[in-house]
């Protein structure tokens, strides 16, 4: 699982604290305006001008402009309904058999897989792969050229 996927609600799972990695965000060659599910004090190579974390509760917040998402996997419905409302940003999901994966699958601008063998920061020291395909989601042209720049395969 990747960054920070554990955050909002009682049902905290502390396996879901996992980070993006950093290469992602270079490639990408975005700022956002907001990570919107963050850990307390944010991470350091998640270019956002802003960060929600758990203390300020993302999902009780309004979002502006540009977001980077990376929600609990454990609890992912109630994020993605927010992110397909909000249309604008780049969020980094498992593949589901659930409702809300579909609904996403339906509505998103674009879609890149990551690499199987994506080694995400644990606790912000080592590094794990996941047993689950994961991809980053996108909102908005700038954000679907941006998964471009990844040259990890065809965007869909």
């Amino acid at each position: 699982m990747p960054r920070y996927i554990g955050n909002r609600s009682a049902d905290y799972r502390p396996n879901d604290e996992f980070y993006t990695p950093a290469w992602v965000f270079e490639r990408l060659g975005l700022v956002f305006d907001i990570d919107v599910a963050a850990p307390v004090g944010g991470v350091s190579w998640i270019p956002a001008k802003s960060h929600y974390s758990k203390a300020d509760d993302g999902l009780t917040q309004q979002w502006q402009g540009n977001v980077f998402m990376n929600p609990p996997f454990s609890e992912s419905k109630l994020w993605v309904k927010k992110f397909i409302a909000h249309k604008q940003g780049v969020a980094l999901l498992p593949a589901s058999k659930a409702r809300w994966f579909i609904e996403l699958w339906q509505q998103f601008d674009g879609m890149v897989w990551l690499p199987y063998d994506t080694k995400f920061i644990y606790q912000h020291q080592t590094t794990n792969g996941i047993f689950m395909p994961t991809g980053l989601f996108a909102f908005g042209s700038e954000n679907v050229e941006a998964l471009r720049r990844l040259e990890l395969g065809k965007v869909r």
